[in-house]
């Protein structure tokens, strides 16, 4: 009698497989990150023109999004985190809900999202780095080249731009660089035992104790622009929660060192969203560093990394 089973497949084309699916995750979480920037700097607005507060903007993201995580996990009927999970959730939370978040927003109070947009292309290198340290994942020293590379010409890019100074908003920016890394990290670990919908979501609904009062006491007392409640509203739902479901998912499945290499084009992709919604000229240098860095992450996915060998989890011991 002819099996109607299909045919297993093999652990090595399986492996190919999903870390490809987490390459191309990763790249639509990056889109949806990388207009987070245009649209941030449309919900605060300039310092000549402010609009939303920085805080506000900050908090009210992540209870905006907190309530659509809580919804999403009723209706899912999720369980609960267990305890051991939740050191890990609160770096997560520390890192995505409040570091990143409000290291963008005041910082792009006083500069252009093209010029956030460069200062953070540090960012891959900085979660390849946390990932190396906390995951225990190695990568060939090739692959630590072309990430070195990477990072390199966006800085070389930001100082092209900038003429090389540093100011307290690029302090900003760095402290959101070294928060979204951790977070990154964190949501990746939690990501690898269940549903990286799940994940996020529990980031956020344990936040909202915090987030939510915030909000509501940051309730910002001047009229804002529609265009400054619309970019809110997409970082509400998309930088704060949409993107996350495809971003630990990719990290999940492709590992965190290679994935977070494709976070090299997200400076790239900001620049020219911030064209068309902010108005900010493209100049031609933007071009030859993008196609520079586009190269490199070609190369770069090709180079061995590896994730360390991880042991078979009880199912009872898979959910939250």
């Amino acid at each position: 009698m002819t099996s109607l089973t299909r045919p297993a497949i093999p652990p090595r084309a399986a492996d190919a497989s999903a870390a490809q699916r987490g390459l191309w995750l990763g790249a639509l979480g990056v889109a949806i990150f990388a207009l987070t920037f245009p649209m941030t700097r449309l919900a605060v607005g300039p310092a000549e023109a402010p609009q939303l507060p920085p805080g506000f903007v900050t908090a009210g993201r992540a209870a905006g999004a907190g309530l659509l995580s809580l919804a999403y996990l009723l209706a899912t009927r999720a369980p609960w985190p267990q305890r051991r999970h939740l050191p890990t959730l609160a770096l997560s939370a520390l890192g995505t809900v409040i570091g990143f978040p409000l290291g963008i927003a005041l910082a792009l109070r006083e500069v252009p999202a093209m010029h956030a947009a460069v200062v953070t292309g540090i960012l891959p290198l900085a979660t390849a780095a946390v990932a190396a340290v906390a995951l225990r994942q190695r990568a060939s020293a090739g692959f630590w080249a072309c990430a070195v590379l990477g990072c390199a010409l966006v800085l070389g890019f930001a100082a092209h731009e900038g003429g090389g100074a540093l100011s307290v908003a690029d302090g900003w920016l760095l402290l959101a660089v070294a928060s979204a890394a951790g977070g990154y990290v964190a949501g990746a670990r939690l990501a690898t035992e269940w549903p990286a919908e799940q994940v996020i979501s529990w980031v956020l609904v344990l936040s909202l104790p915090l987030t939510a009062p915030l909000a509501w006491a940051w309730w910002p007392a001047a009229p804002a622009s529609a265009s400054a409640w619309g970019g809110f509203a997409y970082v509400t739902v998309f930088s704060m929660w949409l993107g996350f479901f495809a971003w630990y998912r990719a990290l999940a499945l492709g590992g965190t060192l290679r994935v977070s290499q494709v976070q090299l084009l997200q400076p790239f992709l900001a620049l020219l969203f911030a064209v068309p919604l902010l108005g900010e000229a493209l100049e031609p240098s933007t071009l030859v560093f993008a196609l520079a860095v586009l190269a490199t992450v070609a190369i770069g996915r090709r180079l061995p990394a590896h994730n360390p060998p991880t042991r078979s989890i009880p199912t009872k011991e898979t959910t939250p």
